[in-house]
């Protein structure tokens, strides 16, 4: 094994913490800013785009899964959480596409709850399928989970995921609350003219259910390409919004903290808002990720060009050593932030499915 003093510390002096563990590229929603499949997402595009571009208006697509083989297992996985958290990452998050869609994730929840040094093991769902799992999960170790949920309107919610499933999502939602999970976050992924006039609908829901209701702008993630700076509903301008209708005072954290979203709390007590804005105000210097993609890819960026196989090395005899070697070797080139809004972005190849939240 490699010697204790190793640490995961990058070229800029960021020392990694935190791993996200996608465990399957596949979902069962089609969410327009990642997976759109259905003519009307299209449309709702193609009503916005300029035609000046260089490129033909977006349309329904298709996808190609990546086959069980090539996948890791879930022994594959716990090996290089231990050997993350034996380098200092404390906190793991499991994500997909959906998660819940991997048979016997339970099994692998269970695994990683038992790895010495991870304090904080966290799962993000959209909640479809939750209520079927949950109190399984929560027997395995697991102690957060965060749901995604753009939409409190029946239809518009099927516009914005292709899926009819809004009340699983919000029993989900109920049930992780009652099974002492803590805290609920809820991820509302905001985009102009089609989900925005229901930000303060999402707060006062989180105020409601007494719950941490997060915002994000829209990335260019999405698998059509389809995204525009003009659809992005600013971190500020959702702000501005809830704080003129409601009283709210920044939840303090520590100086240079690694934290994604700025917190608020309402002043009667009620709930919770985070905003997470790295389109318009990217906190990259204070990042401390890394992603594990399904297929074994590590990932030192949310919009990385490169990505760097550990399955090799995992099928083929490597030592725990040398693979703790490999990756500080890997996060030692972790770009310095992203370039979202720059002349030179380039948008990563694969999309937020295949990449892991």
């Amino acid at each position: 094994m490699a010697s204790m003093a190793m640490e995961l510390r990058d070229s800029h002096g960021r020392v990694m913490r935190d791993l996200r563990v996608s465990v399957t590229d596949r979902c069962n929603f089609r969410c327009l800013y990642c997976l759109p499949e259905t003519e009307e997402a299209a449309n709702f595009y193609r009503t916005r785009w300029t035609g000046d571009r260089g490129k033909a208006a977006p349309a329904a697509i298709a996808y190609e899964w990546k086959p069980r083989s090539e996948l890791l297992s879930y022994e594959e996985i716990e090996r290089v959480v231990r050997m993350g958290a034996g380098l200092g990452i404390d906190k793991v998050r499991v994500t997909g596409g959906e998660p819940l869609l991997r048979q016997g994730v339970e099994e692998l929840v269970g695994r990683l709850s038992g790895v010495p040094g991870v304090r904080d093991l966290a799962m993000t769902t959209n909640g479809f399928l939750f209520g079927r799992k949950a109190e399984a999960l929560r027997k395995a170790g697991l102690r957060r989970v965060s749901f995604s949920m753009d939409s409190l309107d029946r239809g518009n919610f099927l516009r914005m995921t292709g899926r009819d499933g809004l009340a699983e999502v919000l029993d989900g939602i109920r049930l992780a609350r009652d099974l002492g999970m803590t805290p609920v976050k809820v991820n509302a992924v905001v985009i102009r003219g089609m989900n925005d006039l229901e930000v303060e609908a999402l707060a006062e829901f989180g105020r409601q259910e007494d719950l941490s209701m997060r915002f994000i702008e829209f990335m260019p993630l999405d698998a059509s390409r389809a995204w525009q700076r003009d659809l992005v509903v600013t971190g500020a301008e959702i702000l501005g919004r809830l704080r003129s209708r409601w009283e709210m005072e920044p939840v303090g954290v520590p100086e240079r903290s690694a934290e994604t979203a700025r917190r608020w709390r309402f002043t009667d007590g009620r709930g919770e808002v985070g905003i997470i804005a790295p389109v318009s105000e990217p906190f990259c210097g204070h990042c401390n990720r890394l992603r594990l993609t399904a297929d074994g890819k590590v990932r030192t960026c949310l919009f990385s060009l490169v990505e760097h196989d550990l399955r090799p090395l995992l099928r083929g005899g490597a030592t725990d050593g040398e693979l703790a070697v490999h990756l500080a070797g890997i996060v030692r080139g972790k770009e310095a932030g992203h370039r979202i809004g720059q002349p030179d972005f380039v948008q990563p190849a694969r999309t937020m499915s295949c990449i892991g939240g």
